[in-house]
């Protein structure tokens, strides 16, 4: 069965990007030689154009077999490299696997098989045992972010789903950071290192330190965040409970932030990171979910509320910022008896915090729920038709829009939301009655 084989010129021009970078070309050089692949490259580096063009070109012609699969630890990023693949704009189907929402969503997804798949261990090994996906085409397996994937607790099922793929010819493995040995269960044989990480002293990242007077640093957070105004911040704490607490303290100072971690539902965490997304809120409180999957351009600012536990979590955390050349600062928040990390080498600068704070101005926009998504046939020129239109706003009056399956999102300045949810409250997109209320 032959290959199809797609222009890059064109693929690159359907992302909006230029040219491919350095580290992009060798693996996709590498991969044209070679079977099995490791590759090495911080994060925001463009580690999925570095595999997804390799996966492509080894596609065969007949779009309704499986023929690549490709494995993540998190939802996000599932969904993050799902939306890569279908702006490539090529004629393959593809879907995710994960966590957090129906099965029988995915069954009806996988129903037609997709020639690629994406998805979390614990999802993939489960429709596998349910026979929801034929493994004999699978011929190229990825492991993105593979370090992550090989933890404690996910070996298991990762054993199983490569145990099932009998007929494998390509494995590429993608970190951001150093990763422990691999197992042998994942079946590299002589594979080709490809490791740019110590060529990517990343200059512009800067790492600063503040030290908070109290073992409570939440004092300290919320005079940081004053001083540091309303730029798009991340905050990481090392626990779900912490989170929630940093938040609600965060917000009873009036300061309007977002939290996010494992133990949301999967519509809770959409809105979360809509908001962040869209400037709705311009703070993000989350655990090290978010340290990995989350391609949010223009982060300003890392925050590191509790001290990173590894030199790899302190890497793949800051890799949210400074990212495609963009600059990016960490900041350390330091209580009376702690110290730097010792994997920290570079020189750090110690941020001295106003006795008085000021409370930064409120984030001037909204984000609005609509109950219609994809599946509704219903996509981002409809909202935005229907937003000037029924709800009479301007182009500039409307922000990022989101299109999930089943419902979406829309920023909206702030000031018009109200009278734009009083024109709209008895009109339908596209002939139907659909939910639209101000985002929770």
């Amino acid at each position: 069965m032959a290959q199809v084989k797609y222009s890059t010129e064109q693929i690159l021009s359907n992302l909006k990007i230029e040219n491919l970078n350095e580290m992009q070309v060798a693996s996709i050089e590498a991969n044209e030689k070679h079977n099995d692949i490791i590759l090495l490259s911080s994060t925001g580096s463009g580690k999925t154009l570095a595999f997804l063009l390799p996966a492509l070109q080894l596609l065969r012609s007949d779009i309704s077999l499986t023929q690549v699969l490709i494995i993540v630890p998190s939802r996000e990023l599932a969904l993050q490299i799902e939306k890569v693949f279908k702006t490539m704009g090529t004629d393959f189907k593809v879907t995710s696997c994960y966590g957090g929402h129906l099965r029988e969503t995915e069954e009806n997804n996988l129903s037609q098989a997709p020639a690629v798949i994406i998805g979390t261990p614990g999802r993939l090994a489960d429709h596998i045992r349910r026979g929801n996906i034929e493994t004999e085409n699978i011929e190229t397996l990825v492991l993105d972010e593979f370090d992550k994937s090989i933890e404690l607790g996910f070996q298991d099922e990762m054993s199983f789903i490569i145990g099932s793929l009998k007929n494998l010819k390509k494995r590429i493995l993608t970190s951001a950071t150093e990763a422990a040995e691999i197992p042998d269960f994942i079946g590299l044989i002589d594979p080709v290192r490809l490791d740019y990480l110590s060529e990517e002293n990343n200059a512009a990242l800067a790492i600063q330190a503040v030290k908070s007077d109290d073992k409570d640093k939440s004092e300290t957070l919320f005079k940081l965040i004053c001083f540091l105004g309303n730029r798009s911040t991340i905050i990481f704490c090392n626990h779900r409970e912490a989170v929630e607490r940093t938040s609600k303290f965060l917000s009873d100072k009036g300061i309007v932030n977002v939290f996010y971690h494992g133990a949301l539902e999967q519509p809770e965490r959409e809105v979360a990171l809509s908001k962040f997304r869209n400037g709705t809120s311009n703070i993000l409180v989350t655990t090290d979910l978010a340290s990995r999957g989350l391609d949010i351009p223009n982060i300003r600012y890392i925050i590191h509320y509790h001290l990173p536990q590894t030199q790899d979590v302190f890497t793949h955390r800051n890799g949210r910022t400074a990212r495609m050349e963009a600059s990016g600062t960490a900041i350390l928040i330091l209580s009376p008896d702690e110290t730097l990390p010792a994997y920290i080498s570079s020189t750090v600068d110690e941020i001295r915090l106003p006795e008085t704070p000021t409370i930064p101005e409120k984030p001037k926009w909204s984000t609005l729920f609509i109950g219609a998504g994809k599946k509704d046939k219903v996509n981002k020129i409809d909202i935005v038709g229907f937003l000037i239109n029924k709800g009479q706003l301007k182009k500039e009056d409307i922000g990022l829009i989101e299109v999930k399956d089943f419902f979406s999102f829309a920023g909206v300045r702030k000031v018009k939301v109200g009278n734009t949810l009083e024109k709209i409250k008895n009109e339908k997109i596209k002939n139907k009655k659909v939910k639209i209320d101000i985002a929770k």
